[in-house]
């Protein structure tokens, strides 16, 4: 999906690139207020079980981000026919409101979980929305990275870019979780 919205595809159907980039930015920060949002409303476990529970679901997630397909998902994905059948803001939102929820389309990284744990946990409503709408803020963050492609040699090279930063982005992921767990759990142990 990453490279579906590129200056040189949104030249080709005759639509504005940052017209389309702020609608998907703007409907993925909205969707993950949203649900950081309805996460903020659930009770609030006591602080040190919130945070040994925390600790074990960024354990967990780290391992199921070093395996790669372990992970449990919708096989879902947004629908490209968009692309094509409607204006880009409506494509543009459309896809920043999925991909901002998190998990109705799929999901690659485990992170995503723990987010949505965090917001649930977090102890206040407002710091479920914060928690939300920087999920859905560095949802749309990539967007930014197709700027530059203009030309089909550059969506190629970006491609392949792309390709060679999965494995190192993935394994930094898994490492960060587990780092944060052990943070987590040292800080409900301390408690």
């Amino acid at each position: 999906m990453l490279t579906s919205i590129t200056p040189l595809g949104e030249r080709g159907r005759q639509r504005r690139w940052a017209a389309t980039v702020t609608a998907y930015t703007v409907g993925s920060v909205a969707a993950g207020s949203l649900l950081g949002g309805l996460l903020g409303l659930l009770p609030d476990p006591p602080s040190r079980a919130a945070v040994g529970l925390l600790a074990a679901a960024c354990l967990i997630a780290a391992v199921l981000d070093w395996r790669p397909g372990w992970l449990p998902t919708v096989r879902r994905q947004v629908n490209e026919d968009w692309l094509n059948a409607y204006r880009g803001w409506v494509c543009g939102a459309g896809y920043g409101l999925q991909l901002g929820l998190g998990v109705v389309t799929i999901v690659t990284t485990a992170s995503v979980y723990v987010v949505l744990l965090a917001a649930a946990l977090a102890g206040s409503w407002w710091e479920s929305v914060l928690i939300g709408a920087t999920f859905g803020s560095c949802r749309a963050l990539p967007a930014l990275l197709l700027r530059s492609v203009t030309t089909t040699t550059r969506l190629v090279a970006l491609s392949r870019r792309l390709g060679r930063w999965a494995t190192p982005a993935a394994r930094t992921t898994s490492s960060s979780l587990a780092l944060l767990g052990i943070t987590c759990a040292v800080t409900a142990v301390a408690q």
